[in-house]
């Protein structure tokens, strides 16, 4: 949220769990671990931040947050990998990252998009290792999280790429963009398969 904030809801009861004070004024990305026993987030402050979720509601769980990742600009998403373990971050310095939870570390870096990344989104983990981002140069782009490398990209929207979604089987994914579409790719096909046309910017 715009109030430097994160809420943890109850879906059951839609009563609010927790809620951390950011050091930041725009939370721009938040993430679920696997366990469901830690959230990660961040913004403008560059960094994505894991915070252990607790059953006591009083204590201060900003005292306990661990900075996992350093961007040189605002992060602009962050997924957890199939464990609590790694965390995967999407960024205006046109970057994605993968990072250690616990030490922090670096494990891999993965560089080609030519502006903003804005979104990002993991494979099944069945399907591999791969995951699939999306940024302002109008492109969606799938790496191989071994290698660091862009295994395809497709560049058919006219504006920025603002979300991803992997299908449920994982060989093909969507996207949505200001260019009031939302298009989706065939991944053994290599190409776009269908446009879904709306008069006004898609976000999500």
């Amino acid at each position: 949220s715009q109030d430097g904030k994160v809420i943890v809801w109850d879906s059951f009861t839609t009563n609010k769990e927790h809620a951390v004070t950011m050091p930041c004024t725009w939370v721009m990305a938040c993430a679920y671990a696997p366990s469901g026993c830690a959230i990660a987030c961040g913004g403008l402050d560059n960094k994505c931040s894991v915070y252990p979720l607790t059953f006591d509601k009083n204590e201060n769980m900003a005292a306990k947050k661990k900075s996992v990742a350093m961007h040189t600009n605002y992060l602009s998403a962050c997924s957890f990998t199939n464990s609590d373990m790694q965390i995967l971050t999407a960024s205006g310095d046109g970057t994605c990252a993968l990072w250690d939870v616990e030490s922090g570390q670096l494990l891999q870096s993965f560089h080609g998009h030519g502006a903003d990344v804005l979104c990002l989104d993991l494979a099944p983990s069945e399907t591999g290792n791969t995951f699939v981002s999306g940024g302002c140069d109008k492109k969606a782009m799938v790496w191989d999280m071994r290698s660091g490398q862009c295994v395809q990209a497709f560049e058919t929207h006219e504006s920025d790429v603002n979300s991803v979604r992997y299908y449920p089987s994982g060989d093909a994914f969507a996207s949505g963009s200001d260019d009031a579409t939302c298009r989706l790719y065939d991944l053994r096909a290599d190409r776009e398969v269908a446009i879904y046309s709306k008069e006004s910017i898609i976000f999500g």
